[in-house]
């Protein structure tokens, strides 16, 4: 399968800015300090490896596309053009959870990030979206899946993530 030069350009692309976002999260990187703490590892453990891992693949990404591109690629699914409704609802649900996470809570916020990104993507399927019973389900899932996060990492780990009361349990 022979790749056009434009495909190989913009997969080489996509591979240095892979490969410049992991130089620049190493550059952020530096500045933490790596005094070690529990475990042994220090603070700046984990953004040192996201960046080195980062940097790792876009090289990789690199070398695929300059010796032949993306081979057996599959075409891509889904339709010619980008469903737009379905993008505001995924980014509604985002900027929603970001500016309201302090003051109804971590639980509240992620549930109405997940309801919202769920139903863009229940849009953008063609599936059945925007009814009391798929609101009610997402509802459901979202509070299943950010309760016990919150509460893993505020009352095992204490980490603190903005609450709606005072106790730590909600």
């Amino acid at each position: 399968m022979t790749h056009e030069p434009q495909s190989v350009l913009a997969q080489t692309l996509v591979g240095a800015g892979v490969a410049a976002v992991g130089i620049a999260l190493a550059a952020g990187a530096v500045s933490i300090p790596s005094g070690a703490g529990y475990g042994g590892v220090g603070p700046n453990f984990l953004p040192w490896l996201v960046a080195s891992v980062l940097f790792v693949c876009g090289i990789l990404i690199v070398v695929e596309a300059r010796t032949g591109g993306f081979r057996s690629m599959a075409p891509p699914s889904g339709e010619d053009r980008g469903n737009w409704w379905a993008f505001v609802w995924v980014s509604a649900g985002l900027l929603l959870n970001a500016a309201l996470i302090t003051t109804i809570g971590f639980i509240l916020s992620c549930t109405l990030c997940y309801v919202l990104a769920v139903q863009g993507l229940r849009r953008a399927q063609g599936q059945a979206a925007g009814t009391p019973r798929t609101f009610a389900i997402d509802a459901f899932t979202g509070a299943a899946i950010s309760a016990p996060v919150f509460w893993m990492f505020t009352q095992f780990l204490a980490i603190n993530l903005p609450g709606l009361t005072g106790t730590g349990w909600i």
